[in-house]
């Protein structure tokens, strides 16, 4: 997340988040020609053992320096922390997902919302990315369905509440 924007950036989920895999995401992240922390000098980030030293060396070598927050400061991550709450009450507690595929899908779309639709108060009420349709002050009013929701029988809904 850029703190001074609000803009969030989805890198990618796993079940399992080993070296290789952080690897990955962070070459995704320092990216020569399309990467989110373009023009960044530091990267907060907690004290997971998910952050490996060989994380921390790919950014260091695009001249990011990660820097390790204190144990038990969840004050200096508000800005993170208030963004994880709003996905999983406005998303992820909402929803069944089938697969990864499935919650890829529902989070970008869930950030597509949060950039241009939904207004924040840490901005002053303003949208992050607004669209050119913002400025109208007149014209229809189109509805935009992100994500294709299927109504279920009851007797499958009975059967996903047992489970």
């Amino acid at each position: 997340m850029e703190v001074a924007t609000g803009r969030v950036h989805f890198a990618g989920c796993t079940v399992n988040p080993n070296e290789d895999w952080m690897k990955q995401i962070a070459r995704y992240l320092t990216d020569p020609v399309d990467r989110f922390l373009l023009d960044t000098r530091y990267l907060l980030r907690d004290r997971d053992p998910k952050f490996c030293q060989a994380f921390r060396s790919i950014l260091s070598q695009s001249d990011i320096e990660p820097v390790k927050l204190p144990p038990r400061s969840p004050n200096l991550t508000h800005h993170i922390e208030r963004f994880m709450r709003s996905i999983k009450e406005e998303c992820l507690k909402k929803m069944v997902f089938f697969g990864e595929r499935s919650l890829r899908n529902g989070i970008k779309e869930f950030c597509r919302h949060y950039h241009g639709e939904r207004n924040h108060q840490g901005l002053d009420n303003q949208l992050i990315e607004p669209g050119e349709e913002v400025a109208y002050t007149a014209g229809k009013v189109a509805c935009l369905e992100r994500l294709i929701i299927i109504e279920t029988p009851p007797e499958l809904s009975l059967v996903l509440t047992t489970l």
